[in-house]
């Protein structure tokens, strides 16, 4: 038996459960939330592998330091990845909203969350330990130039992006895969180009202890260079793509808390 609906409400039954969904505020603290708490261990552990190296004089070392910034947003895209899309990353959401995988009148509430996690990842090892090693503060390392660490921050952003946008998109949806794919990519790119620039790829990571321990030398490199980077893979995307990343794109980069998995 066919169903009659008004023109407004079969209109609505036509539009996606997943916009729907998104359009929906009820959720929009929760999501915000899993920003700052995702934010908030990704920098404690990027930041706090610095400064319990130098506490510990050397037990650290800096492979470890580089691994367990990327173990854990492993960890946080396959514990939380669906409630907020786990961006952690400024970057990653402009990224997702110039692909038009994410509305760009939730950009604002994101980056506030993501800054709002970092600093008081931040806060708390200040609070722990002191304003040790300018609380894992990103600065170009010994011998580099500034502008040689403002290339390797936009080339290495521009390589964690494009993983980003790739993995989640309907060209190369790896689903759960996608949380080692980025993992991966960022112990990679912290293993041959930290001593460079640190590896931040992130302008949250080094704006909340830059701002903690008031350290801002040449924090600029951390904004401008992330953003260049980001442009660029946001671009690349285009040529290997086209607009947008499918259906399974939006759901990555918007999160699908509340809603039915496709079927």
């Amino acid at each position: 038996m066919s169903r009659h609906l008004p023109a407004s409400a079969a209109s609505l039954e036509r539009e996606p459960i997943w916009l729907r969904d998104f359009a929906d505020l009820d959720y929009e603290w929760r999501r915000l939330f899993s920003e700052v708490f995702g934010t908030f261990l990704l920098v404690l552990a990027g930041a706090g592998g610095g400064v319990v190296d130098s506490v510990s004089h050397g037990q650290i070392g800096r492979g470890a330091e580089v691994t367990a910034p990327a173990l854990t947003v492993v960890a946080v895209i396959l514990f939380m990845g669906a409630v907020s899309g786990a961006h952690l990353n400024p970057v990653v959401s402009i990224a997702f909203a110039l692909r038009g995988d994410f509305q760009w009148r939730r950009v604002p509430g994101y980056l506030a969350a993501q800054v709002a996690g970092a600093v008081l990842a931040s806060l708390v090892l200040r609070a722990v330990f002191g304003n040790v090693a300018h609380l894992g503060v990103t600065v170009p390392g010994a011998g580099f130039t500034t502008t040689q660490a403002f290339v390797i921050e936009a080339v290495l952003t521009l390589g964690l992006v494009s993983t980003i946008l790739g993995t989640a998109s309907s060209a190369q949806n790896l689903g759960p895969l996608s949380a080692f794919g980025v993992g991966a990519y960022i112990a990679l790119a912290g293993l041959w180009a930290s001593p460079v620039s640190g590896a931040s790829m992130n302008p949250a990571r080094s704006l909340g202890p830059a701002l903690v321990s008031g350290h801002l030398h040449d924090l600029w490199i951390y904004l401008a260079g992330p953003a260049a980077g980001a442009l660029a893979a946001v671009g690349i995307a285009f040529v290997l793509r086209g607009p947008g990343g499918g259906l399974s794109g939006t759901r990555a980069a918007q999160g699908t808390l509340g809603q039915p998995e496709p079927g």
